[in-house]
């Protein structure tokens, strides 16, 4: 078959774009059984003669074997009369793919489960990544990965009607539960959405407080949209870089911790704050908005911090693990 003429594409590409090339055309190859050109090229948005460069040279590339030498079974191989006669590529023959580390059914059925999660999101609504990328890690695993399924929640649904809100920029309503367990109808301008560890923050400007405030999404319920717009946004008020700030109204109480641990403190220090090591740990002050929120932050470090004052948050904590440890006996 003769060679299509080659078309210009402008600059030349270096051997480091080619092997960039390769290193995404190649699994793209492996996930079908049989692909045209055409369709290759369309989908890499490259010339069809940029695909037939690369499968040619895939055809020679490999891993030398134990002799040093590039033997047959060393190096990828294609169905050449397919590819000359009908521009249909399939690879017969690949080399060193099958040796690299696979993820065990466990650990797939993890990430999948992450991936399925994710994708509840309203920012991943690309549905068909999402489904490429789980069969890739199926057929990556060792084994066949348990079959899993992430339900969406309460917080998935309103983490969803708060990000509409921020995207339109008109203010929220939502009932609130703070953290010393009372409950007040809030109207909040909402400016970012943010992440730490397993929970989602709202940050906004609070009409009931006029001030900016942090909300924890899971204590959010029968959130509403309105169309009123947002009367202070990001160019009207300064966010803090950190996510938690303080007020004169915070508790503050002395732990004793795991020095790899003290900066998971850093949103809970005070400022200026001093810290003294002793017996292999740092003693440091935190200041939380209450009891209730100390007994989820020693939760979150298990073995590695311990309540040293005062006696009443030493109490709260105590009480509250050995009514969760008499759960179990």
């Amino acid at each position: 078959m003769a060679e299509h003429p080659a078309k210009k594409t402008g600059q030349p590409r270096h051997a480091q774009d080619k092997l960039a090339f390769l290193l995404s055309l190649v699994p793209y190859l492996m996930d079908r059984d049989r692909v045209s050109v055409g369709e290759a090229a369309q989908h890499f948005g490259v010339p069809p003669e940029q695909i037939r460069e690369a499968v040619r040279l895939i055809g020679v590339s490999g891993v030398p074997g134990e002799t040093a030498t590039y033997q047959h079974g060393d190096l990828f191989d294609i169905a050449w009369d397919d590819f000359e006669d009908s521009d249909q590529i399939v690879l017969t023959n690949l080399v060193a793919i099958d040796d690299s580390p696979r993820f065990s059914a466990r650990e797939a059925a993890a990430l999948i489960a992450g991936v399925q999660y994710l994708s509840a999101l309203p920012e991943n609504t690309d549905r068909n990544a999402v489904a490429s990328l789980t069969a890739k890690l199926s057929r990556g695993a060792s084994a066949e990965p348990s079959q899993v399924a992430v339900e969406a929640s309460e917080s998935d649904v309103t983490l969803a009607l708060i990000r509409e809100s921020v995207t339109n920029g008109v203010q929220l309503e939502f009932d609130y539960l703070n953290s010393q367990g009372e409950g007040e109808r809030r109207r909040v301008d909402p400016l970012r959405v943010e992440s730490v560890d397993a929970d989602w923050y709202l940050r906004g400007w609070c009409h009931l407080r006029e001030a900016l405030r942090t909300f924890r999404i899971d204590r959010i319920s029968d959130p509403a949209v309105t169309t009123q717009p947002i009367t202070h946004g990001t160019a009207d008020v300064t966010l803090p870089e950190s996510l938690f700030e303080g007020s004169a109204d915070d508790l503050l109480v002395v732990i004793d911790v795991a020095p790899s641990a003290v900066a998971l403190l850093a949103d809970y220090s005070p400022d200026n704050v001093e810290t003294v090591e002793h017996d292999g740990v740092v003693r440091t002050t935190v200041r939380v908005s209450h009891y209730h929120g100390l007994k989820r932050l020693i939760a979150s470090m298990p073995g590695v911090a311990t309540v040293v004052s005062p006696p009443e948050a030493r109490a709260v904590v105590a009480q509250w693990a050995a009514a969760g440890a008499a759960r179990y006996s």
